[in-house]
Order: C-alpha cells, then sequence, then structure tokens
C-alpha cells in the first residue's frame, strides 16, 4: 500500500532534484530514506529558496512517486557523499502552505504546525496529499493507490 511523505528542502535543492531525478533529505542521510517504499508519494516542503537563505519560501515545491530500488551514494565532489532515492517528479506547480493550512490533518488547528518539519521527513495521509497536488496542480487522483 503507498503511503504519503513530506520532505523539507530548500526549492533550491529540490530543483536539483527534479532535473536528476532523486531525493535527499536530512542532510543526505539514508536511514529516513530506507522508510520509504516503491510507489510511496512525496511531496516536497521549502522553507526558502536557498540553503542558509533568510528569504522565506514556504511553499510546496514538488510531487513525486518513488521509483524501484534502494537508496544509494552520490559523490557531489569535496567529500561530500549523500544517500539518495530516485522518483519520478510529476508536473506541478509551487504551492504555498498557508492557504492550506487549515485544511491539512498534520496542520488543521495546531499553532506549532512548522515542528514536525524538523523531521527532514515525516508521514501524511492520503487526503494530505490529494490537498497538496490539487494546491500544485498535479495529475489526479495524485494519491490512488497502485
Amino acid at each position: 500500500m503507498s503511503r504519503g511523505w513530506i520532505a523539507v528542502a530548500c526549492a533550491e535543492h529540490v530543483r536539483l532534484g527534479r532535473e536528476g531525478g532523486f531525493m535527499q533529505v536530512c542532510h543526505g542521510k539514508a536511514a529516513p530514506l530506507r522508510r520509504l517504499r516503491p510507489g510511496d508519494r512525496v511531496a516536497y516542503y521549502s522553507p526558502t529558496e536557498r540553503f542558509g537563505g533568510g528569504e522565506r519560501l514556504q511553499a510546496f515545491t514538488a510531487l513525486g512517486v518513488v521509483s524501484e530500488g534502494e537508496p544509494y551514494l552520490f559523490d557531489m565532489g569535496g567529500g561530500f557523499r549523500p544517500f539518495r532515492r530516485d522518483v519520478g517528479w510529476l508536473p506541478s506547480h509551487a504551492a504555498p502552505i498557508r492557504p492550506l493550512l487549515a485544511e491539512l490533518e498534520w496542520t488543521a488547528g495546531q499553532p506549532n504546525w512548522g515542528a514536525r518539519l524538523r523531521y527532514g521527513l515525516f508521514p501524511v495521509s492520503g487526503h494530505d496529499m490529494e490537498r497538496i497536488a490539487q494546491a500544485m496542480q498535479a495529475p489526479q487522483p495524485f494519491f490512488t493507490l497502485s
């Protein structure tokens, strides 16, 4: 059964992953990526445009489906070797989170909704994935079980 996940990264890093057909989370750690299964749905949330940047974005920036295979190491040079996972990214548009806060199960009525984002990757309901996909104008139905 497919599951839904929110991953967190700056929009600049998400774009690199979309272009390359992969995702990274938690500064390249393998353990979070091992929780994902082929067919799981992923929505990226980007708090900022650039890593360490002060400009807020607070938007969902990518939607995809986890591909077959396991996490793998990738040498980015300079001694940085993060783990990645292949993802089939879907056509979509960035969507700000604020208009969705009252509708998403993990944020509704939660004044500290952003605290969960610190985990870098966490599960969410099919309802939340569908609502995010609608806001991002992604192909529907996004969360249909395969």
